[in-house]
């Protein structure tokens, strides 16, 4: 109903940086949560980062802590995931989610998925 373009992966070596863009369309409120997932190969689809209601609350996994940052642009209905000091490890398909209930972003059941986009770091 409501979908979710992405844009921004790459290739980059190891300490280098990208920045993740999903764009949204349709009548998603700005109190929508918003978030990213990423899958490895042959890994399960894990959480990210969140960004909550008015942009005011983020919230990341240990993983990516000091890292990376999620931001939210109302005007341009985008969310952003600027990825600094990259490692092999966060090598995945990278995906943006939105959610009518924060709860359900958090339980990896958002109401939109976007289809996707390739992040890749060399070592």
């Amino acid at each position: 109903q409501v979908p979710l373009v992405e844009s921004g992966g790459g290739l980059v070596q190891a300490g280098g940086s990208l920045r993740l863009s999903c764009a949204a369309s349709g009548p998603i409120f700005s109190t929508y949560a918003m978030g990213w997932f990423r899958q490895a190969p042959g890994k399960e689809r894990e959480y990210v980062a969140a960004i909550i209601g008015t942009g005011s609350s983020t919230y990341y996994a240990d993983s990516v802590k000091g890292r990376f940052t999620i931001t939210r642009d109302n005007a341009k209905n985008t969310v952003y995931l600027q990825m600094n000091s990259l490692k092999p490890e966060d090598t995945a398909v990278y995906y943006c989610a939105a959610s009518r209930r924060s709860s359900y972003l958090f339980e990896m059941k958002p109401n939109y998925w976007g289809q996707g986009t390739q992040v890749t770091v060399s070592s």
